[in-house]
């Protein structure tokens, strides 16, 4: 991928760079045994705008104009005493057609979540690498387990089986910690894919696999820190690449005193500065350096690998005006893209500060120009509703409702991304004690409100984990992603059948949600819910659905007068997954823990 590097140059980044961008200035980083005691020219005049020459002359930043709109090779040549010591070409390559236009992931979309290393193994030959520390132990709940790149590839067909069009999957970049490196979030190569995972034309390839099937991949991207082990943390270009402090200093964690207008300057500083935990450096995103190269490293990613959106992994951890301009830049260069930020706040308040256009931020005349943010209100709520038998002013269905009322703090409340789990959370069908009936329920509210669903692989065949028992038990591998696995949950016959009761009902599910232009772009009136039953409806001018939640254990009997204003040009419903037509204006009967997807019918 890399061209080829002549001496001393070790390493180039970008490797390579892409004709026609918005952004016509490209930092290009050469590093390599002194090479900042060098002299760097081109053969083209004008080509170089800045050469900035940081503390450690084993760095050069060199600032050029990619005027051009074609590919073309540049040469940069290396003096030393006004004499050439060597040369290196440089690959400026043409874009895809209509790469700026590419559309983003949206609420048209579900969004299935995994994590490659316990997915599936593939590719058996790079279970273990030679230039990684730590190798392959599937014994070890929290070591390596051995899935991939491959693994994922092998099972697009099952994973577009259940509704989903884009896969969302932790990190994939090289992360060489000596332990615990299985999830990515501590990269140490921000360039190259982990090759346990396996290479970045694999990281194409599942691109390319995905976009066949009319599927998107989504990246997860993380500006706040890098790995302890990265080659630039161990030799960083300036004094304050890094944020550091006197004695090790740890993040407070307290994301609130990012916006607090009474916070104490110092508080605001360790948790902005602080690191997440001793493996992970925290990136200073102040220095315009490193936010240039954490911004190209992005775009590089998109055009490289054909992405359609990215996740921003602690997105409120870092500097709030670096990310602003992180994210507009990118933004800039494709305007129709997403990306989705990671603001582990359940207030909504603090949620809707971080979306972009946000009302709230105004107070600190901030916009973080981020398209959306993560949920975490309702997913508190999903994660706890159904265990709640009484629907009393502040419990029950009440959660769901009242999660609701707060869309208009959101700029665009339909771009949210909605989950009832993570890979961070508790495992859903273990906050319901493996109730395939709640499970339901919690999918359903997932599959018809506002927003873009996230499903968390495995909980689709009933998998569960306790969080208390550490990350492991929520990260299980996928059963049937190992040769030899006892059970295949991949394959119909291969499951077991309480596995297909899980799988049938969500497959079923998602693939009705996927036809549905009014669940995906509808409006929503809500109303209050009554003895723990909850009644919503999703319109447009051309249709509309009616839901209805009982969350009690009996049977309830809903009688339908108050719901006029939804109901008055409906006579009749079908009832999806029921085959059954329902009169609009008869008390409709309903099992304890059930719900009722209706379409209207005039």
């Amino acid at each position: 991928m890399n061209p080829k590097i002549q001496l001393p140059l070790q390493r180039i980044e970008p490797p390579f760079w892409y004709a026609g961008m918005h952004n016509k200035e490209l930092q290009i980083m050469f590093y390599g045994k002194e090479i900042g005691r060098f002299f760097v020219d081109t053969a083209e005049s004008g080509v170089i705008t800045k050469v900035t020459k940081p503390q450690n002359c084993n760095y050069l930043f060199v600032t050029i104009n990619v005027k051009w709109n074609h590919a073309k090779e540049i040469v940069f040549v290396f003096k030393k005493h006004n004499k050439i010591v060597f040369t290196q070409k440089y690959h400026i390559k043409q874009r895809r057609e209509n790469s700026s236009e590419r559309k983003g992931f949206d609420s048209s979309d579900v969004i299935y979540l995994l994590m490659p290393d316990r997915f599936a193994n593939g590719n058996g030959d790079n279970t273990n690498d030679a230039t990684t520390n730590e190798k392959y132990n599937r014994a070890l709940p929290g070591g390596r387990h051995g899935g991939d790149l491959n693994g994922i590839i092998k099972h697009l067909d099952y994973i577009q089986s259940l509704g989903v069009t884009a896969i969302w999957s932790t990190p994939v970049c090289e992360d060489n910690e000596l332990e615990y490196s299985y999830h990515s979030y501590a990269q140490s190569d921000v360039y190259k894919i982990d090759p346990r995972f396996g290479t970045n034309e694999d990281y194409v390839c599942l691109s390319e696999e995905l976009h066949k099937r009319d599927m998107k991949l989504i990246h997860d991207y993380v500006t706040n820190h890098w790995g302890l082990h990265h080659w630039m943390v161990q030799d960083p270009p300036t004094v304050d690449w890094i944020n550091t402090f006197e004695h090790y200093t740890e993040t407070n964690h307290k994301r609130t005193t990012v916006l607090d207008v009474n916070a104490a300057k110092v508080d605001r500083k360790q948790c902005i500065e602080g690191w997440f935990v001793p493996t992970m450096p925290d990136l200073n995103s102040a220095n315009p350096l490193v936010l240039r190269y954490l911004t190209q490293n992005a775009i590089w990613w998109i055009e490289y690998a054909n992405l359609d959106g990215l996740r921003v992994d602690t997105f409120n951890y870092a500097e709030p005006l670096q990310m602003a301009k992180w994210t507009k830049a990118i933004m800039n260069e494709y305007p129709k893209f997403n990306m989705v930020g990671e603001i582990t706040q359940r207030n909504h308040g603090i949620l809707a500060y971080w979306q972009k256009d946000s009302k709230t931020g105004q107070i600190h005349n901030y916009n973080s120009n981020l398209p959306s943010v993560m949920d975490f209100s309702l997913c508190d709520a999903l994660q706890i509703v159904f265990n709640e038998d009484d629907g009393s002013w502040d419990r029950g269905m009440t959660r769901i409702y009242d999660s609701l009322t707060f869309d208009f703090l959101y700029p665009n409340a339909n771009n949210l991304m909605i989950f009832a789990e993570n890979h961070d959370s508790k495992r859903l069908n273990y906050c319901y004690n493996i109730d395939l009936q709640k499970y339901k329920l919690a999918m359903v509210i997932l599959a018809t409100v506002r927003g873009i669903p996230q499903l968390y692989y495995g909980s689709e065949i009933g998998m569960a984990g306790d969080q208390y028992k550490g990350d492991a038990d929520i990260r299980q591998d996928f059963p049937g992603g190992w040769l030899n696995d006892p059970i295949n949950a991949f394959t119909n016959e291969g499951r077991t059948e309480g596995q297909k009761a899980y799988y049938d009902f969500t497959s079923q599910l998602f693939q009705w949600r996927k036809t549905k232009s009014v669940i995906h772009f509808g409006k929503t009136t809500h109303y209050i819910p009554q003895d723990n039953i909850y009644v919503y409806f999703r319109y447009n001018t051309k249709e509309s659905v009616m839901v209805v939640i009982n969350n009690n254990p009996e049977s309830r009997v809903v009688t339908t007068a108050r719901f006029k204003e939804n109901l008055e040009n409906y006579s009749k419903g079908k009832a999806v997954f029921l085959d059954a037509v329902i009169q609009m204006h008869d008390p409709i009967q309903m099992d304890g823990k059930s719900f009722l997807i209706i379409e209207l019918i005039p």
